[in-house]
């Protein structure tokens, strides 16, 4: 969580200093000088003023300059805001603490953290009873081979042990393919999480087959009854990947972690 702050931070100091540099670009092709306004009658007349000299009058021929000098008053206005933001970047990023209190546990040896429960901070409570609901999850085949996780559940596969074991040791509240019903059928996720940090319910589907024609187009059908329900990918839904060429990356893990689930 701590780097994903940070990463915000960061991207959007970047994009602040090329915003202050594209609009110091752009101030000095703009002509010389301010605009003043002034009311008569309800009417508002442009002028055209310079340090040291008499403000002159801008009339319906001078429509090219009264554009430039307005946009050269509000380019003005923008780069005193950007700049403003800048420095309380600059602030946050250099006092933003490298870890929080959540991120430690991941942190310890393994033969500490095998023998400490991990801190799950903001809505506590509410994940701990979430996760204690009891429910019945999809049924194995007698055949399946059996993946357990580090809590003792059984998954369906090894990148799914390697999802679930870095969830519980990241403290993310989850379940495995706990049922939910869309549209008047029951389909059971991969894996529903609880996200901390807001205290909605999402979704992630590990797609573990995809050079399987049949699987993707079951995939698809999936995807698009989430949709129905107002369940979309990037809010409340997201996706890891692998082939039988392409195993799953672990960091693509991590990275959902930090940026989606907490």
């Amino acid at each position: 969580m701590a780097k994903a702050v940070r990463n915000v931070l960061s991207e959007r100091y970047d994009l602040i200093t090329k915003t202050i540099e594209n609009i110091e670009k752009k101030l000095k092709a703009l002509p010389e000088g301010w605009i003043n306004v002034r009311y008569q009658n309800g009417k508002a007349y442009y002028y055209h003023a310079k340090y040291k000299s008499k403000d002159r009058f801008l009339a319906k021929g001078d429509e090219v300059l009264i554009r430039q000098l307005l946009q050269k008053y509000y380019l003005k206005k923008v780069l005193k805001a950007a700049k403003n933001e800048l420095a309380a970047l600059s602030k946050m990023l250099a006092l933003y603490p490298d870890d929080l209190p959540e991120e430690l546990y991941e942190k310890l040896p393994e033969e500490l953290r095998m023998g400490v429960e991990p801190v799950i901070l903001g809505n506590e409570q509410d994940a701990r009873e979430w996760m204690a609901e009891p429910f019945v999850g999809k049924p194995f085949k007698d055949d399946a081979p059996v993946y357990k996780t580090i809590k003792g559940e059984r998954v369906r596969s090894k990148s799914e042990v390697m999802i679930a074991d870095r969830m519980f040791f990241r403290g993310v509240p989850y379940k495995y393919e706990c049922p939910i019903m869309i549209d008047g059928q029951v389909i059971h996720p991969d894996f529903s999480i609880k996200r901390m940090s807001d205290n909605k319910l999402i979704y992630h589907e590990h797609c573990g087959r995809m050079d399987d024609p049949e699987y993707v187009n079951d995939l698809v059908e999936r995807v698009n009854l989430y949709n129905q329900a107002g369940i979309m990918q990037g809010d409340r839904l997201t996706f890891s990947f692998e082939t039988a060429d392409k195993p799953l990356d672990n960091r693509v893990i991590d990275r959902l972690i930090d940026e989606f689930f907490k």
